[in-house]
């Protein structure tokens, strides 16, 4: 309403305050929400923030830890000898033996004789008790994946397999004849023969046909540089055997730390020769082998000792000769199995033709032939390619022999 000269009463004056009193509020309330959403969401940074400021810290101390870990001095492993009172006699890894303390919070209880420890590389005393555990080279003497060699991949050794059988997978498949009969199986198998005749060969077809846990190694691992570890890793081989029961070690080239035992020896030879009255004392000492069975072998059977040889130890010594002809008429015949061959190739002439080699030349005279076929792109192997693989073998076996003659006299 307005008065009669044009202006505004109060009624209009109060209506103009109450609207802009409510745009007023509305304002307010519209800061105060957007005042409020901005604090929540600094509340939320800040909780983020704080998350991860704590995760960088613990990060932080962690590798603080790993870096002081890497700061620390390595600890030496040693050997509990004896334990005297409160020090213990210990022999660390380069054999040296030490009359030390001991950490007063271990448990003098779990201290024996042949306990692994932890020393301190500066005093050397005692400050952990490890597990035992077998030495690398022993526990990876385990083969997992069985080998894909069978008894009919070798050819011209029907005897031999049939003796090597006898003594290793008979026992296992049926001890109680033994028992019934009052006689101990034997107790391992000595290989011997000239390089490339299947010694190896034949250990990998008795892992292949048997059950049993094949343990296999060269004697040269067993030859260590310190003294008392040749004799510990045969220690741990065999009892690592006797645990996984039925089971089979096999030794090759045991030439290498069985050799005979002569009164003058450097100080290399008395430790290959403690390492070898190690191996006898398990092969037939005061704690019985039980299930496990020992194959070795070897192309100087003159070279070992004869204790090693008597019989209680390696009571089958299984020689395996050049093959004759009939023996290499079959290894032809196992090799060129999956060949194709021309009409004019025939497993006699090839044999007649390789008089003197082994197994291996002959293994290896076969994979020379197939190359050349492939070499001139033909899908069969021809005569002449056998003939010109025979001559490459026989030149190469002829050079070998030749370098070594030089060798010796030299």
């Amino acid at each position: 309403m307005t008065s009669e000269a044009g202006e505004p009463t109060g009624e209009d004056n109060v209506r103009v305050g109450g609207v802009k009193d409510s745009e007023s509020l509305k304002r307010l309330r519209s800061d105060f929400q957007e005042l409020s959403d901005k604090a929540q969401q600094l509340l939320t940074e800040k909780l983020f923030l704080e998350n991860e400021f704590s995760q960088l810290k613990k990060r932080t101390s962690r590798l603080e830890e790993e870096i002081n870990s890497i700061r620390t001095p390595p600890l030496v492993v040693g050997y509990v000898q004896d334990v005297v009172k409160e020090q213990a006699i210990v022999r660390s890894s380069n054999g040296t033996v030490f009359l030390v303390s001991i950490n007063k919070r271990l448990d003098f209880s779990t201290l024996k004789p042949g306990t692994r420890v932890a020393l301190n590389q500066d005093t050397l005393s005692v400050v952990e008790v490890l597990s035992d555990s077998w030495d690398p080279l022993v526990s990876n003497a385990e083969i997992v994946e069985t080998p894909k060699i069978e008894y009919s991949h070798i050819g011209g050794l029907d005897n031999q397999i049939r003796e090597l059988r006898e003594a290793i997978e008979l026992p296992f498949e049926n001890p109680d004849a033994f028992s019934n009969l009052g006689i101990e199986p034997p107790k391992g198998v000595l290989l011997t023969g000239p390089p490339g005749t299947g010694k190896t060969m034949l250990a990998k077809a008795v892992a292949n046909s048997t059950n049993a846990t094949f343990l296999g190694l060269v004697g040269a691992e067993l030859a260590q540089k310190y003294i008392g570890e040749g004799g510990r890793m045969v220690r741990e081989l065999f009892e690592m055997a006797r645990q996984k029961a039925p089971a089979i070690i096999f030794i090759d080239e045991i030439d290498s730390i069985g050799s005979k035992r002569l009164d003058t020896a450097t100080s290399g030879d008395r430790e290959v020769q403690r390492t070898l009255m190690q191996l006898l004392s398990e092969i037939d000492g005061f704690e019985s082998l039980d299930n496990v069975k020992v194959i070795a072998a070897t192309n100087r059977p003159e070279l070992l000792d004869a204790a090693l040889l008597r019989p209680g130890r390696f009571d089958r010594i299984i020689e395996i000769p050049i093959p004759d002809l009939e023996a290499r008429k079959t290894i032809f015949s196992v090799h060129t199995k999956s060949m194709p061959l021309a009409k004019n190739v025939g497993v006699k002439t090839l044999a007649s033709l390789t008089d003197g080699f082994s197994g291996a030349e002959i293994k290896s005279a076969v994979v020379e032939a197939g190359i050349s076929a492939i070499s001139s792109g033909r899908k069969s192997v021809r005569k002449s390619d056998f003939i010109s693989a025979i001559k490459k073998v026989e030149a190469n076996r002829k050079q070998s022999k030749d370098s070594n003659s030089e060798g010796l006299y030299s």
